[in-house]
């Protein structure tokens, strides 16, 4: 995968497809101790200790139109080629939490990539699942939360074309402000 976002995107939609209905995605940025850290956790199915043992390998997968499963694999591969590594835990019936450590000033850091189009498609997407994100850069944190703006909006579905340009809007706001 060319950034960070699109393996983000590639797990949360795992998520979603474990039945989970809250997502939580979290980046913590730290550069002084120059670390990149990416955890998604969700509430779904969950995994059995002996699948969470080879799920790393692209040959094991769920799905059942395809008998190979990139996703995690690839993004362990992503994490390790900086020095970082990855950890996936997993509990049958209360769902996974995957983190990667990235060590950003590595010559092979991917970029972010487009977090904002990542957020805002997996809002649209998935209305009836609940996305709790968080970005932190050093002492700078931004977050959104679906719960919250679906409160608020008194009936108005999430994935309206007026919400989501919101919500995206909001997103670059913040996220500008924070790399600055």
């Amino acid at each position: 995968m060319e950034d960070i976002s699109l393996h983000i995107l590639d797990i949360a939609e795992n998520s979603v497809a474990s039945g989970a209905t809250l997502i939580t995605i979290s980046i913590v940025e730290k550069t002084r101790e120059d670390s990149f850290l990416v955890t998604v956790e969700d509430n779904g199915r969950g995994m059995t200790e002996e699948f969470v043992k080879n799920v790393l390998d692209p040959f094991c997968t769920t799905r059942t139109t395809r008998k190979i499963g990139l996703g995690l694999s690839l993004l362990a591969q992503s994490a390790r080629e900086t020095g970082g590594d990855i950890l996936i835990a997993s509990v049958p019936g209360k769902g996974t939490t995957v983190t990667a450590n990235f060590i950003p000033s590595h010559i092979d850091m991917k970029s972010l990539g487009n977090i904002t189009d990542t957020i805002t498609t997996l809002i649209a997407g998935n209305p009836q699942v609940d996305f709790l994100f968080t970005y932190s850069r050093d002492n700078r944190t931004y977050e959104l939360d679906t719960r919250q703006i679906c409160a608020a909006l008194d009936g108005v579905p999430i994935n309206s074309s007026e919400v989501l340009t919101a919500i995206r809007e909001d997103l670059i706001e913040a996220l500008d402000d924070i790399r600055r």
